[in-house]
C-alpha cells in the first residue's frame, strides 16, 4: 500500500503549529502518533522521551500498544532497538524485530506480534530528546523513504518537545522560591553617562530595566490604584496570548531566518497551570492582582535563575517579559499597543534571541552593562537598533521611567535631556540621513581614472537584503551563516538552513553570493554546544576547527549551501583556516557532499567555488600555497588584525592597541593580495578595515578591487573611491609599506590627510 509521506509531514507541521497557537501541547504527542500510524499504514506508532540525567527513555504516547504501557515502559540508553538507535544517534530498521539481538521483550503490552520495526531518534543537533518508533505485522515493510519521512517529523518535533521538557524540569527542581527584598537603585546624579558604542544611531525613550539579578520585574500595585478583579486578570491573559501569537507570526514573516518560535516559551509559561493557576489562587485569597503577578513572576525567576540547566536559565528574561506584558495589559485599555515602543531597555546582558524578541516589540534602544559581544552588535546593526555598553555602576544609577536620549554613535547617554539637546540631535539625524542617502549611490563604482571597484554587501540576517538592494550592492561578499545557529536552542537542520540560503540566493537575483561556513567561538558561543567552557575561546574550538571536528553538522550546512546554489552564482569559504591542510580537508568534505547530492539526484553546481578566509598569521605565511589550492581568497580584516597583534578587540582594556594601520597588518594584507594576483585568483576584503577612509587608498593601491561592507556605508565609500586615481593610490600604498613604526605611520596618515577628501 503506497504511503503519502509528503502529506504526512505536512499534517505533522500543521499539528505542531496548532499546538503553538492553541495551547494543546498535552495532546500533541498523541495526535502525532495517531497521524503517523494512519499515514504509514503502521500498526503501531510510539514516542519515547529521553531523560538526560538518568539516561533513560520513557514511553509517553502510543497508537497500537496497550495504554497501560505509557509511563511504564522504560529503556536505558542502548537497551532494545529503540535504545540502540538513541545511543548511536541513527535510525535503525529491523525487518524481523524479534530476531534482532537488540530486541527487548516487554510482557503485557502486546508488542511481540509486530515484526517490522523502525526507530528514529529525535535530536536537537547532538542532544537527545526522544525517539519516534513505528511497527507493523508485515515483515520488512518500511523503506528508506519511510526513514526519511520519520527523520523529518522527528526534526519538527524536537523543539516543541524540548520546550515542554525544559519547563517541566525547571518546575521540578524547586517547589517554591523565597521572595527577596527589592534592591534599591541609586539615584542618578550625572546628567551624561559615557560608554562604548555597539550599534550606531540615536534613540529617545523612557528607561526600563530588565536586569538579570532583579526578581521583581513587573509593576507593584499603587496604594491608590483601583483594585482589579479576577475577570480582568483573565482578560489580560487572553489579550497577552493573542499579542504573543501575533508577534510570532509577524517575526516569522519578517525574520524568517532567525525567528524560530522565539515567543514559544512565553506561550508555554502562560498556558501552564502552575503559573496562571498560582496567580489566580493568590488573587482569590485576597492578594491584589498586580502583586499576585509580581509574586509568581519572582518565584519563576528564582527557579529559573538557580537551575543547573543553561537553557532554563535563559528563560529568565522570557518570564520577566511575560510578567511585564500581563501587567501592562491589566493596566492598559489599548491592549494592541502593549509593547516596548518609547522605551529603552537596560539589561546586564542580552541573548541574541532576546534582542530579536524585543525588536519585534518595537524597543527603541539597548543599554547593556556586561560588555558587548560581536554577534549582539551585528544583530542590532542589522535591525537598526542603537546599543551602548556602560558600566554596571552607571547602569544602576538609571531609574525606571527616566527620560533618556542615546547617542550610540559616540556611546553617550543623556539623562533628562534638555530641549536644546533634543534639537541638536534632530539636526544631526538629518545630516546623517543625508550622508547615507541611498538615492545618491551609483550602480557602478569607479575610481577617478575609471577603474572598476566592486562593492558587495555583508549579510547577517535576511532583513539586510532590503538595504543591500537600496544601496545597489553588486553581490553578497560575506554571508555570516552563524546567526540562524546563535539564536536557536540547537543546531538548525539541513532543511531549515536550505530554506534560508535559498531565499538569500533567490532575492539576489543572479548576483554573486559568498557563503561563509559556521564561524562560532571566541565571543560567538552557542549556549547549547556542550564544549563551551574554554579558558581562551578565541584560541579554541572555533570556526573551521569546530566544523572539521563535527562533520555531520558541517556536511548538513555544506549540502544546504550547495543545494541553494544549484542555479545561482554562489561560492563557499572556510573561516579561520590555519594551514593548506585545513583547506584541503574541508574541500574534500565539500566534494563528498557533492557526491552525496549527486547520488540522491538533488540539483547542485559542481562548479561552486571554494575559498579561504585569510585571518591568521599562519595563513599569511602560506598565502602562496593557499592561493594555488583555493578558488579565491577573502581577507577577514577584523580577525586578522586581532590575531596579528594578539589584541582582543572586545576587551576595552586593550582595545586602544587594536590598530588597523599597524605596519605588520598592512604588510600581511599586501602579501595576501600579491599571492592571489600571482595565481590569478579573486581576492576581496571584508571587516571594518574595508570602510576605513584612511585605509581605502592603501587597499586600492595594493590591488584590491572588491570590498564587502556593511552596505549602509556604500555612499561614503563610493564617494571616497571616486576621489582617487590608481596612480595616487599606488603611490600612497608604496609609501606606507616602507614604514616600520606605528608612529611613522600615524604621522604619514596625518600629513597626507587621508580620509578627508
Amino acid at each position: 500500500m503506497k504511503r503519502r509521506n509528503v502529506d504526512l509531514v505536512c499534517d505533522i507541521t500543521e499539528l505542531i503549529s496548532q499546538s503553538e497557537t492553541e495551547g494543546n501541547r498535552k495532546e500533541l504527542l498523541q495526535s502525532v502518533v495517531v497521524s503517523v500510524a494512519k499515514h504509514m499504514h503502521a500498526d503501531v506508532c510510539s514516542i519515547y522521551i529521553y531523560d538526560e540525567e538518568n539516561e533513560e527513555l520513557t514511553l509517553r504516547a502510543t497508537q497500537g500498544l496497550s495504554a497501560e504501557a505509557i509511563g511504564a515502559v522504560k529503556l536505558k540508553l542502548g537497551e532494545g532497538i529503540t535504545g540502540q538507535a538513541m545511543q548511536e544517534l541513527r535510525a535503525i530498521s529491523a525487518g524481523q524485530a524479534s530476531q534482532s539481538t537488540s530486541y527487548k521483550y516487554f510482557p503485557g503490552i502486546n508488542e511481540e506480534q509486530y515484526n517490522a520495526f523502525l526507530a528514529v531518534p529525535i535530536l536537537r543537533g547532538l542532544r537527545r530528546i526522544g525517539a519516534l518508533v513505528v511497527q507493523a505485522r508485515e515483515e520488512n515493510c518500511f523503506s528508506s523513504n519511510d526513514t526519511k519521512a520519520l527523520r523529518a517529523i522527528a526534526a519538527q518535533l524536537a523543539t516543541t518537545i524540548e520546550n515542554v521538557q525544559l519547563l517541566s524540569n525547571a518546575l521540578g527542581e524547586s517547589g517554591a522560591s523565597i521572595e527577596k527584598d527589592a534592591i534599591a537603585q541609586k539615584v542618578a546624579q550625572q546628567r551624561i553617562l559615557r560608554g562604548r558604542s555597539a550599534s550606531v544611531g540615536t534613540a529617545r525613550g523612557q528607561a526600563l530595566t530588565l536586569g538579570s539579578n532583579q526578581n521583581e520585574s513587573c509593576a507593584l500595585p499603587d496604594p491608590d490604584t483601583e483594585p482589579h478583579t479576577i475577570e480582568e486578570f483573565e482578560t489580560a491573559i487572553k489579550n497577552t496570548a493573542r499579542q504573543i501569537n501575533q508577534l510570532q507570526r509577524q517575526t516569522s514573516e519578517e525574520l524568517a531566518d532567525v525567528a524560530v518560535l522565539i515567543f514559544s516559551a512565553h506561550l508555554l509559561i502562560l498556558e501552564d497551570e502552575q503559573f496562571t493557576g498560582r496567580i489566580s489562587g493568590l488573587i482569590r485569597t485576597g492578594t491584589p492582582v498586580l502583586k499576585a503577578i509580581s509574586t509568581v513572576v519572582s518565584e519563576y525567576v528564582e527557579i529559573f535563575s538557580n537551575s543547573k540547566m543553561p537553557l532554563i536559565r535563559e528563560k529568565v528574561l522570557d518570564v520577566k517579559d511575560l510578567g511585564n506584558r500581563l501587567t501592562r495589559n491589566l493596566l492598559s485599555k489599548e491592549t494592541d499597543s502593549c509593547d516596548y515602543r518609547g522605551q529603552i531597555i537596560i539589561a546586564h546582558e542580552l541573548l541574541p534571541s532576546d534582542i530579536l524578541k524585543l525588536s519585534a516589540e518595537n524597543v527603541e534602544g539597548f543599554i547593556v552593562s556586561s560588555g558587548v559581544t560581536s554577534h549582539n552588535a551585528i544583530i542590532c546593526r542589522s535591525l537598526g537598533i542603537p546599543m551602548v555598553a556602560i558600566s554596571r555602576e552607571l547602569a544602576d544609577c538609571i531609574a525606571d521611567g527616566e527620560e533618556m536620549l542615546m547617542d550610540a554613535e559616540q556611546g553617550i547617554v543623556y539623562l533628562r535631556p534638555s530641549e536644546e539637546v533634543y534639537a541638536k540631535y534632530r539636526d544631526l539625524d538629518k545630516a546623517w540621513k543625508a550622508l547615507h542617502n541611498a538615492s545618491n549611490v551609483k550602480s557602478k563604482t569607479k575610481t577617478k581614472c575609471g577603474e572598476r571597484i566592486y562593492i558587495h554587501a555583508n549579510i547577517n540576517l535576511l532583513s539586510d537584503l532590503k538595504p543591500a538592494h537600496q544601496f545597489k550592492a553588486e553581490g553578497v561578499g560575506l554571508y555570516r551563516s552563524e546567526f540562524p545557529f546563535i539564536v536557536r536552542n540547537d543546531f538548525p537542520t539541513e532543511e531549515e538552513q536550505y530554506a534560508i540560503y535559498q531565499k538569500l540566493v533567490d532575492q539576489m537575483k543572479g548576483k554573486s553570493v559568498t557563503f561563509r561556513t559556521l564561524d562560532i567561538g571566541g565571543d560567538k558561543m552557542l549556549s547549547y554546544y556542550s564544549n563551551v567552557h574554554e579558558a581562551n575561546p578565541f584560541l579554541g574550538m572555533r570556526a573551521i576547527r569546530f566544523s572539521l571536528q563535527n562533520k555531520d553538522i558541517f556536511c548538513q550546512q555544506l549540502r544546504a549551501f550547495l543545494r541553494a546554489g544549484a542555479a545561482g552564482n554562489t561560492r563557499i569559504m572556510f573561516p579561520l583556516v590555519a594551514s593548506v591542510d585545513d583547506f584541503i580537508e574541508a574541500r574534500a568534505i565539500a566534494h563528498e557532499c557533492m557526491d552525496e547530492l549527486e547520488a540522491a539526484g538533488q540539483p547542485f553546481s559542481r562548479d561552486t567555488q571554494l575559498g579561504v578566509m585569510m585571518e591568521l598569521p599562519s595563513a599569511v605565511e602560506v598565502a602562496v600555497e593557499l592561493a594555488e589550492e583555493a578558488d579565491f581568497l577573502s581577507i577577514g580584516s577584523n580577525d586578522l588584525i586581532q590575531y596579528m597583534l594578539a589584541v582582543d578587540r572586545t576587551n576595552e582594556q586593550v582595545s586602544n592597541l587594536y590598530l588597523a594601520h599597524h605596519p605588520a597588518v598592512l604588510r600581511s594584507i599586501n602579501r595576501i593580495v600579491a599571492a592571489a594576483r600571482t595565481h590569478g585568483k579573486d581576492v576581496s576584503i571584508c571587516g571594518d578595515l574595508s570602510t576605513d577612509p584612511r585605509m581605502l587608498p592603501f587597499l586600492m593601491g595594493i590591488g584590491l578591487r572588491k570590498f564587502s561592507i556593511d552596505i549602509i556605508n556604500a555612499p561614503a565609500v563610493q564617494r571616497l573611491i571616486q576621489t582617487y586615481s590608481l596612480d595616487e593610490a599606488e603611490e600612497i600604498a608604496g609609501a606606507m609599506l616602507e614604514l616600520g613604526r606605528i608612529s611613522e605611520m600615524e604621522a604619514f596618515l596625518d600629513s597626507r590627510k587621508l580620509g578627508t577628501k
